[in-house]
């Protein structure tokens, strides 16, 4: 029975080991800056086909029971994720096309305009036509001119403008609602993002709505970061709440797609204010340093002030503002503690209990700027900040190697328990004995 413990202790410590070393080596995961189109896409692909079971499993009902737009974003990232694929490898463009528009026709339905207000202008407001907007727009710059989806996406790009004028002209806020009596800025710069991708697709001159856009955009901006605010009020567009990490995140990557100037700009910014105070753990933070409160239905859960969902999508914009440190650093914290599986040709993270999680992932590693400028930034962290994690492992490697080698009787510390063993036996004979033996003396001795 004894033999049988030590064996399963060192094959336990064995196996930790084992684990410990995938750990270290997923902290050092290249990021999407460091990889080739076609290393992106052969990343890309089991994750897709896991979000894809899922989805035809009906995850994206269960991701709506944890926040409004759960179903909404499952299927919309995941038609998202395939056009970038699409457009870096033309072996996929066929396939990434039909997944999109198999996508797009969940999000242009019933179902996908369930929780939304038609009530608003646009129809179901600027969340709903934005994200529907940018991905049709989507599936039109990668099937090219003849794409059917080419007069739906200048009509509602038509009406996306249209209603950023009346606000513009008539309020002076560029700033359109989701919800009834509900604004938030990100939801507008993915909106205008839309409408200039596409005007360039269908040929129509956005430049002086979209220069208006950003001006009205700069004098409503949060006057403690000076980046745009989570909230504002519907009428004016005056905040009515800071920069927060969960809203800046999608700022950021649209922002990228209607002036890469500004958005590099504001992206230094964000990273000054809201890169983690956390040892080894370089997310983002939900508030800006200084500001602790807790999570919400907009960020969910934060742990030690870090928003998980921010920081995935933080991801895809350190790609789109060629940010190589923070990308890296970004990649390597979603490897190492998202504790991926992959078999059976699926990707997924904690076990695949957020899909919706695995398809933010997917969006930002491979992500790629659809319209503007090249920028290039550097906020990241160095290499250092994965020091705790090396030490962490070692403190606990340490004592695991420590008791295999007792259990084992290794020497030294196996021979200090021979020694022991025939300190205390009486017939120096009985110190060769299995331990069973020489603890049972004949009775009849």
């Amino acid at each position: 029975m004894r033999r049988l413990v030590r064996s399963l202790t060192v094959l336990l410590v064995v196996a930790f080991t084992g684990l410990a070393v995938i750990e270290v080596s997923r902290l050092h995961t290249s990021s999407p800056l460091a990889r080739t189109d076609a290393e992106i896409v052969a990343d890309a692909l089991p994750r897709l086909a896991f979000q894809r079971a899922a989805l035809d499993g009906g995850s994206a009902v269960r991701m709506q029971h944890l926040f409004p737009e759960g179903w909404f974003f499952s299927y919309t990232l995941y038609g998202l994720t395939w056009l970038d694929v699409g457009a870096r490898s033309a072996q996929l463009k066929d396939r990434a096309l039909a997944e999109a528009r198999w996508a797009l026709s969940h999000v242009d339905s019933d179902d996908g305009r369930a929780v939304f207000d038609a009530s608003l202008e646009p129809a179901y407001g600027v969340f709903y036509q934005g994200w529907a907007t940018w991905l049709r727009g989507g599936v039109v710059a990668l099937a090219g001119p003849g794409a059917p989806e080419r007069d739906r996406l200048a009509a509602d790009a038509d009406a996306l403008a249209g209603a950023f004028r009346r606000q513009l002209d008539t309020t002076g806020s560029p700033f359109l609602t989701a919800y009834p009596g509900q604004a938030w800025p990100c939801d507008s710069a993915v909106g205008i993002a839309a409408v200039r991708l596409a005007g360039t697709l269908t040929g129509t001159d956005r430049a002086g709505l979209v220069r208006d856009w950003l001006a009205a955009a700069d004098t409503r901006r949060d006057p403690a970061t000076g980046l745009l605010p989570h909230t504002v009020d519907p009428s004016t567009g005056q905040p009515t709440s800071g920069a927060r990490a969960t809203s800046q995140v999608m700022v950021l990557r649209f922002l990228r797609e209607v002036d890469p100037a500004a958005g590099a700009r504001d992206w230094a910014v964000f990273r000054e204010r809201f890169a983690s105070t956390v040892p080894g753990a370089p997310g983002v933070r939900e508030h800006p340093q200084g500001v602790d409160l807790a999570g919400d239905v907009d960020s969910g859960p934060l742990i030690r002030g870090l928003s998980t969902s921010a920081s995935a999508v933080a991801l895809g914009d350190a790609v789109v503002y060629g940010d190589r440190e923070a990308a890296a650093a970004l990649t390597g914290l979603a490897e190492a503690a998202g504790l991926a599986v992959q078999w059976d040709g699926e990707r997924r993270y904690l076990g695949g209990a957020l899909p919706v999680g695995d398809a933010f992932l997917a969006w930002s590693l491979a992500a790629r700027p659809w319209t503007g400028g090249d920028v290039t930034a550097a906020t990241g962290p160095s290499w250092t900040w994965r020091l705790p994690w090396y030490a962490g492992l070692t403190a606990l490697l340490a004592p695991a190697w420590l008791l295999a080698l007792v259990a084992a009787r290794i020497a030294p510390f196996g021979r200090a328990r021979r020694r022991h063993a025939q300190a205390r036996s009486a017939d120096p004979a009985d110190a060769e004995l299995p331990d069973a033996e020489v603890t049972a003396p004949d009775p009849g001795r």
